[in-house]
């Protein structure tokens, strides 16, 4: 069965057919996704039927599979074979979350932004689903730093961002107490426009969630561009909407997308299996000289 291409009609995204994901997959199938992964940010691979065992091995040809430092207590244990895997779940057995991140919406975000490393990709596989929400939003940061206005490019062509783990300067304690989140130091300053590693495009990198304030501005001017910026990347016209499917694999790249949740319902089951590749530190897109 030969790999089928199909761009969805949004700001990012492509539907892949005719890749068999619980078998290995030969060196033309790996360059072909690839391709479409540089082409399209977010991969959607349909009515997919996937082991843990496939989930890891597609996931490590693609690089180095974290170790995940924070567990929900030892909930997940029992039910996961690779420590790299995280269930993300509401379902409850006696009063606890199987899994991480449980209920309600969530914020606009990169994953790993707050480390000297942030993940390169990450990848999804459904389990369950509720019948409405637990949307997944992929906003496009590449088309977000070409449409920003041309004086905030200059003004913050040498500015860095603050990054902290779930410490964006508009989260709140309801709001980690909804996730499940105890907020911890890990922290990190990127630049506010970084290149993409392969293509070299420059991103808007920046997120509602984990960015907590630019550095080297005055605080009220600093946290007014940034509200900006904010606003500007979680523009509808920059967001593709995926409505999950039971057997869904989508796997997108955290270099150039951010991703949110939409709300759900707390009666109804939600299981996905995530796995993520370690990324590298991420370079200024351009620098004005001094």
């Amino acid at each position: 069965m030969k790999i089928r291409v199909e761009p969805i009609n949004a700001p990012c995204g492509a539907r892949i057919t005719g890749v068999e994901l619980g078998a290995e997959l030969d060196a033309d199938t790996y360059a072909a996704v690839h391709r479409a992964w540089l082409d399209y940010q977010v991969l959607v691979f349909p009515d997919t039927k996937m082991t843990e065992d496939d989930q890891i091995r597609f996931t490590k040809y693609w690089g180095d599979m974290p170790l995940r430092k924070r567990y929900a207590g030892r909930r997940e244990e029992s039910r996961r074979s690779h420590e790299s895997i995280m269930l993300i779940s509401n379902i409850r057995e006696n009063g606890e979350a199987i899994g991480s991140l449980p209920d309600g919406d969530m914020m606009f975000h990169s994953d790993g932004q707050y480390d000297e490393h942030p993940y390169r990709y990450t990848m999804l596989y459904a389990l369950e689903v509720p019948s409405t929400g637990g949307n997944t939003l992929f906003a496009n940061l590449y088309k977000a730093f070409d449409t920003l206005p041309a004086e905030l490019k200059d003004l913050l062509a040498n500015v860095a961002a603050h990054h902290g783990y779930y410490a964006g300067r508009h989260v709140t304690s309801e709001i980690l107490q909804a996730l499940g989140i105890e907020r911890v130091a890990d922290n990190w300053t990127h630049p506010v426009f970084t290149a993409h590693e392969e293509t070299r495009r420059p991103v808007l990198y920046v997120s509602r969630l984990l960015t907590r304030g630019l550095c080297g501005l005055p605080e009220d001017e600093g946290n007014e561009i940034l509200d900006r910026l904010l606003d500007h990347a979680e523009n509808a016209d920059l967001v593709y909407e995926h409505v999950w499917s039971p057997g869904d694999f989508v796997i997108w790249d955290n270099r150039c997308l951010n991703h949110a949740r939409t709300d759900f319902s707390g009666g109804e089951r939600r299981l996905l299996r995530r796995t993520t590749v370690q990324g590298v530190r991420p370079q200024a897109a351009f620098a004005k000289a001094a």
